[in-house]
């Protein structure tokens, strides 16, 4: 009986030497395979000769361990291949931005035991921007801290090489840095057509090396995010040249029908109100024909650039056409849109463009207001609405505004008083 148990300690001795060294069997399967070793031992140890029983141990032995790295290999490759497939079609299934930058760190979580966090940091001109995180807690795009010149991200990007960081707690690229910060950490550079567009950082809360398996997985990520990013960035940027006017850099009119319906749908989510202000500036006409369009374009577009620095980031301005802009004022009843437009006006009033001649020329700003959903309902008669009191002051009252029709009364003429 001792002479059996030495023999089957012998057997599961040579089997885990071997076991423990092919990297490609999870760890939580290597107990699995010894036990399937141990049925198959003592079913070899009825047999009536020793020498063939323990030839036999031996053949199972080195047999069972070679067929299940074989399985492991070819499981391990079709999960490789549908993970590939997963990321094909999650990534390409939008070129909205963001969206593609969350579909990535989603992913990116997905693909790695124990991940605490994945960031993905835009690269561009040599500077990193944040674009997405998430978090095992599920939080979403909340960035842990801006990157540091001489950490991670911006070593990946100015080496263009990826770098796995076993032990954040003791690394000279974690020096100086939060307690929290510890565990392992990959960082890969997304790589387009030889250029870096962006940065992706995954995190483990434990320390150690990533496996061959999960570094091919997290390669492949970063190939096709860097595709995906590359091309959700260019659809980004014609998405912003059709929708700029030329001349003044504002959103032009078919921005401006996109973000009143976004108004639209935010008043009434929110139950508010908002303004239509439709301005047009007065005497530019004759500025064209005293000093050319040309001068004129001028004008034009420095007035549009003091405008806009002077409306809140949540407001919208846009060039309609022309010598006409509009505002579109969040969250604003009336008596807000009166004092937004007043204040406006004012600065119209005290604005002086360098003419070549030297000479002085007065420009000014009418303007006609709309409030949905006081005037109207939808975006259509909204701008109508204000287009319409714009063209009544135009008439009969210029440098001032007048308010639209609707159930706040009839048409309301208003003259801002001069200033003395």
């Amino acid at each position: 009986m001792e002479d059996k148990n030495e023999q089957r300690i012998d057997v599961f001795q040579r089997a885990w030497e071997i076991i423990s060294k092919d990297n490609s069997i999870p760890p939580e399967e290597k107990k699995g395979i010894l036990k399937l070793l141990r049925i198959l031992v003592e079913i070899g140890e009825a047999s009536p000769r020793s020498t063939a029983r323990d030839a036999q141990a031996r053949l199972q032995t080195h047999e069972v361990v070679s067929r299940h790295s074989l399985m492991a290999l070819v499981k391990q490759q079709a999960d490789e291949l549908n993970a590939l497939k997963s990321l094909s079609l999650n990534l390409t299934s939008s070129l909205d931005l963001q969206t593609v930058l969350d579909a990535v760190v989603t992913e990116a979580m997905w693909l790695v035991k124990n991940s605490r966090t994945a960031h993905i940091f835009l690269y561009s001109r040599g500077k990193l921007e944040f674009g997405a995180s998430l978090n095992s807690q599920g939080d979403k795009n909340k960035p842990i801290a801006e990157p540091r010149k001489d950490g991670l991200t911006y070593h990946v990007a100015n080496s263009r090489e990826k770098i796995i960081v076993e032990d954040m707690a003791n690394h000279p690229l974690y020096r100086n840095t939060p307690r929290e910060w510890i565990g392992s950490i990959i960082g890969v550079p997304l790589k387009f057509k030889d250029s870096i567009v962006g940065v992706m950082n995954l995190s483990r809360s434990t320390t150690g090396g990533f496996t061959r398996a999960e570094l091919r997985l997290i390669e492949l990520l970063a190939d096709q995010a860097a595709v995906a990013i590359s091309n959700a960035t260019l659809h980004k940027l014609v998405a912003e040249q059709a929708n700029t006017d030329i001349l003044t850099g504002l959103p032009n009119r078919r921005a401006l029908e996109d973000r009143l319906q976004e108004e639209i749908r935010y008043a009434n989510r929110m139950g508010a109100e908002f303004s239509v202000v439709m301005m047009d500036l007065d005497g530019f006409k004759t500025v064209n024909d005293q000093y050319g369009h040309i001068v004129g374009d001028q004008v034009l577009n420095t007035i549009a650039m003091l405008l806009a620095g002077n409306v809140r980031p949540t407001d919208f301005l846009a060039r309609y056409g022309g010598d006409e802009l509009t505002l579109l004022i969040r969250e604003a009843g009336l008596e807000t849109a009166k004092t937004v437009t007043t204040k406006v006006v004012d600065l119209l009033k005290g604005f002086q463009f360098p003419f070549p001649d030297g000479k002085k020329f007065g420009l000014g700003i009418t303007a006609g207001i709309a409030v949905y959903p006081v005037h109207a309902n939808n975006a259509g008669d909204l701008l109508r609405a204000a287009d319409a009191s714009l063209y009544q002051g135009k008439k009969y009252n210029r440098g001032s505004y007048v308010i639209a029709k609707g159930v706040t009364g009839p048409l309301q003429q208003v003259t801002i008083p001069k200033k003395e």
